[in-house]
C-alpha cells in the first residue's frame, strides 16, 4: 500500500532534481567560488551566472526542436 504522501514526495523529488542540475551548472562556470567585494559584486556574479545557464538551455531547446 502506497503512503499517501507518496505524489507529493516524488513531485518535490524530480523539482530537487532540476534545480540541483541547474546550480551544479552555474557552480562550474563560476569555477566553484564567487570571488568578488562586496554583496553587489556576488549578486551580480550570481545574475551573470543565472543568464548564461538560460542563455544555453535555450539554445539547446532551439538546436532540439528544429532537429525533430
Amino acid at each position: 500500500m502506497r503512503c499517501p504522501c507518496a505524489n507529493q514526495q516524488i513531485t518535490s523529488s524530480l523539482i530537487r532534481t532540476r534545480v540541483e542540475h541547474a546550480v551544479a551548472d552555474m557552480k562550474s562556470q563560476t569555477e566553484q567560488f564567487i570571488r568578488t567585494v562586496g554583496i553587489t559584486g556576488a549578486v551580480m556574479t550570481i545574475g551573470l551566472a543565472n543568464t548564461v545557464y538560460n542563455m544555453r538551455r535555450f539554445l539547446f531547446m532551439k538546436r532540439m526542436n528544429a532537429s525533430a
